[in-house]
C-alpha cells in the first residue's frame, strides 16, 4: 500500500490507541555507526544503553579497540565490517533490525527517550510518515544546532495533517526512520560514501511518496568530534553535485550545481571535489531519475531559502567553537 493511501486509512484514528501503551522496546531499535572512536565512545553508551531499546553497532572497519569496545557491553549487537563503507553501514544495521522504526545515531550523540516515545507515537499513527528529524542540541552548553533551525523555518507548506515542519532533507544521525520506507527506497547509495550523503536519500524517500518532518519536541545530544569533517568536505562536494545530476530536472540541475561551484571556496578540497564529480559523471548519469515538476519545484524553494555555504559554515563554526570553550 503507497504511504498516501495508509495515511487517509489512518485518519481520524485516535493516537493514543494503543500506541502509547506498546512499549517503545518494541517499537524502535537504535543503529549505531562507529568509527576510530574508542577513545570517547563510553559516555555515549552509557547514554544508549539507557535508552532501554534494543542497539545494533555497525563498526565501519575501525583500526583502533572500537569493536572490542563495543563487544564487552552487554546488549549492544555488534556487527563489524572488514572496511569502511561509509553512510551504507547503516543500511546493514537497517537490515538487521526487527522493529518497525529505526533511530540512526552516530559514535558522538544520544536521543533523549521521551523524544523517541514522541517519535514512535507520531509514526505509528501517521502511515505516511517516513521520517523524523530531531532537534540537534551541541554540547554541554546546548547550543541549538544551526541545522535545526533552518528546518525549523521550513518554507514548505504542511498539506497531510502530519505535526512539525515540512521537510526534504534531514541530518543522518539525528533522526527516527520508519524501516519499511527506509530500505523500500534502498537506503544509502554505497557510491556517495559520507559527506552530505542524506540529500539523495531524501530525495529518493520524497518521490516515492514518504513525508518527513521536524520535531522542536524530540531532542538529539550531539558532542561533535570534529574527527573526520575536514577529510570529508571534497565528498561533500562531490555528492552535492551528483545529487543534482542523477535526481534534478535539466534546468534546475545546471543552475543549481552553478550556484553550488560558484558559493563554495576554491581551495584544495573544491579542486578535488569537482575532479571526483567529474570522475564519476559517467555513473551518475546512468543513474539519472530525474524527479517530477513539483518535487523539483519544492527542492527549487528550499534551495532559495537556505544559506549560503559560507554564511552556514560560519555558523556551525561559531556553534563547535563555543561549544569547546
Amino acid at each position: 500500500m503507497a504511504p498516501d493511501t495508509r495515511e487517509a486509512a489512518a485518519r481520524g484514528k485516535d493516537p493514543r490507541d494503543g500506541a502509547a501503551e506498546t512499549e517503545l522496546g518494541e517499537r524502535l531499535t537504535i543503529v549505531l555507526l562507529t568509527y576510530n572512536c574508542a577513545h570517547r565512545l563510553s559516555p555515549i553508551l552509557a547514554e544508549l544503553l539507557a535508552l532501554g531499546v534494543a542497539i545494533i553497532a555497525v563498526d565501519n572497519g575501525s583500526c583502533d579497540q572500537t569493536a572490542d569496545l563495543l563487544r564487552a557491553y552487554h546488549g549492544i549487537e555488534v556487527i563489524a565490517l572488514k572496511r569502511n563503507i561509509g553512510a551504507a553501514a547503516r543500511n546493514v544495521g537497517a537490515q538487521h533490525s526487527t522493529t518497525p522504526y529505526v533511530a540512526f545515531c552516530d559514535d558522538d550523540g544520544w536521543y533523549e527517550r521521551d523524544g523517541l516515545v514522541r517519535a514512535a507515537d507520531a509514526l505509528d499513527s501517521h502511515p505516511a510518515l517516513g521520517l523524523i528529524n530531531a532537534r540537534i542540541m551541541v554540547g554541554d552548553q546546548q547550543r541549538l544546532d544551526p541545522v535545526s533551525a533552518e528546518m525549523a523555518d521550513s518554507p514548505l507548506l504542511e498539506q497531510d495533517g502530519i505535526p512539525g515542519a515540512v521537510l526534504l532533507g534531514f541530518m543522518a544521525g539525528a533522526c527516527i526512520t520508519r524501516a519499511e520506507a527506509y530500505l523500500a527506497v534502498g537506503g544509502y547509495d554505497p557510491e556517495f560514501f559520507m559527506g552530505g550523503e542524506e540529500e539523495g536519500l531524501a530525495i529518493k524517500l520524497a518521490a516515492a511518496g514518504w513525508k518527513m518532518r521536524y520535531r522542536s519536541d524530540i531532542v538529539a545530544q550531539h558532542r561533535p568530534s570534529q574527527a573526520n569533517v575536514t577529510k570529508l568536505r571534497a565528498f561533500g562536494l562531490r555528492n552535492a553535485l551528483w545529487t543534482r545530476w542523477i535526481y534534478r530536472r535539466p534546468a534546475t540541475a545546471a543552475t543549481t550545481s552553478l550556484r553550488l561551484l560558484a558559493e563554495r571556496p576554491k581551495n584544495r578540497d573544491w579542486l578535488v571535489g569537482v575532479t571526483l564529480a567529474l570522475r564519476g559523471l559517467p555513473w551518475a548519469l546512468s543513474q539519472r531519475r530525474p524527479v517530477d515538476a513539483e518535487l523539483d519545484r519544492q527542492l527549487s524553494c528550499l534551495d532559495h531559502h537556505r544559506p549560503s555555504f559560507r554564511e552556514a559554515h560560519r555558523a556551525h563554526r561559531i556553534t563547535s567553537e563555543s561549544t569547546q570553550q
